[in-house]
């Protein structure tokens, strides 16, 4: 059996190092990267009831966070979860050492500009060479992707300030007490310590804004955030970073014969959070258990419909109605523990333990639900 994973970002390296993990060989595996982005300037937050493949690399660990909604101040535990904080250079390191136990993983510097099927296996065009695989897993091309129903844009600063500014024990998971005008925003503060904090705006925009940023509208949120909010006093920029997520509920055709998508190529970003670390590693570990028991990469959970119903009604519903996120959020985490919230978010929950979520949300979700329904 040979393996090609096409791209060495999160998607491709998580896949290549539980392969590498797994007790009988899997391979030999060639992972292909173009080197454009690399991960030393990543990092990846995510909540999980255990550590999983990368404890080792991860940076920084939280029981609880603070959220902010409709005047509201809450501490909310995180029970039997852990918010955990991987930078990208520790999670590179740690693929790198999981995959050194295997001889036949090799690491190759080019461009992925073509991967086809090609007789019983299939072939990548990398550099204008072709390099045949029993399968390919691409996280580089994917298939025709769903139409954005929505769009997730953040800007974040990596502030440092002269003073301590922030709580190291407690991140900021939404604060809603910014400007609502082009969608649906909060800000989200992730603490490096009590001087130096991830400060992002985070915004979800329609559709109809194609994903398109206004760096200047989201540079004075975050400054009059961090002046009103923080209490910063000659904090200093250290680093920006920005991004747009298309959100889409709808399932993606991933398979094609021999190759199978990964990562957001394969809809792994979690259409009601932005969120796709936790889903990633879900989905290499069945990758990985497939292979070792049937021989192929296909035996893979069936995404459950009723979650997708309900992430494509909340972004209808914050879309047309972009003030019912705050009361959503407010709603869902007006308790002393955040769990049976993390725990439908990571769609483990039955239909009984949904019910008594959804009793306190607002009627427009109701709305929402019933419109997607039909």
């Amino acid at each position: 059996m040979t393996i090609l994973i096409a791209g060495g970002g999160l998607s491709g390296l998580s896949l290549t190092a539980h392969l590498a993990a797994r007790p009988e060989p899997l391979g030999p595996i060639v992972v292909v990267d173009d080197g454009r982005r690399p991960l030393a300037t990543a990092g990846w937050a995510s909540w999980s009831a255990e550590p999983g493949l990368f404890g080792e690399a991860v940076s920084r660990t939280f029981d609880r966070f603070h959220v902010h909604a409709e005047g509201h101040d809450r501490r909310v535990d995180l029970g039997r979860y852990r918010y955990r904080y991987i930078r990208g250079d520790d999670f590179a390191a740690a693929v790198t050492r999981i995959a050194a136990r295997r001889p036949d993983i090799r690491f190759l510097t080019g461009r992925v500009t073509a991967i086809r099927q090609a007789g019983s296996g299939a072939e990548a065009i990398v550099d204008g060479r072709v390099h045949h695989a029993d399968w390919v897993f691409d996280s580089v091309l994917g298939p025709a992707r769903p139409k954005a129903a929505a769009w997730l844009i953040f800007r974040g600063w990596h502030v440092r300030t002269p003073e301590p500014a922030f709580d190291p024990a407690v991140p900021t998971f939404f604060d809603f007490r910014t400007p609502q005008r082009r969608g649906a925003s909060f800000v989200y503060v992730l603490p490096r310590g009590p001087q130096e904090a991830l400060v992002e705006h985070t915004t979800f925009a329609p559709p109809e804004s194609r994903g398109i940023a206004r760096p200047q509208e989201q540079r004075a949120a975050l400054r009059e955030y961090s002046s009103a909010i923080l209490k910063v006093r000659n904090g200093v920029v250290a680093r920006e970073e920005s991004a747009s997520i298309p959100l889409s509920a709808a399932a993606v055709d991933r398979r094609r014969g021999s190759i199978l998508a990964i990562g957001t190529k394969a809809g792994m970003v979690k259409a009601s959070t932005g969120y796709a670390f936790a889903r990633i590693q879900a989905d290499s570990v069945a990758i990985a258990e497939s292979l070792a028991t049937h021989g192929h990469p296909f035996d893979l959970p069936e995404p459950k419909a009723r979650h997708r119903l309900f992430d494509a009604a909340l972004l209808d519903m914050i879309t047309r109605h972009p003030a019912q996120l705050e009361r959503v959020f407010s709603a869902l985490f007006d308790r002393v523990s955040a769990e049976p919230v993390l725990r439908f978010l990571d769609e483990e929950t039955s239909f009984t333990q949904e019910a008594k979520l959804f009793a306190a949300l607002p009627p427009s979700l109701y709305t929402a639900l019933a419109r997607r329904h039909r």
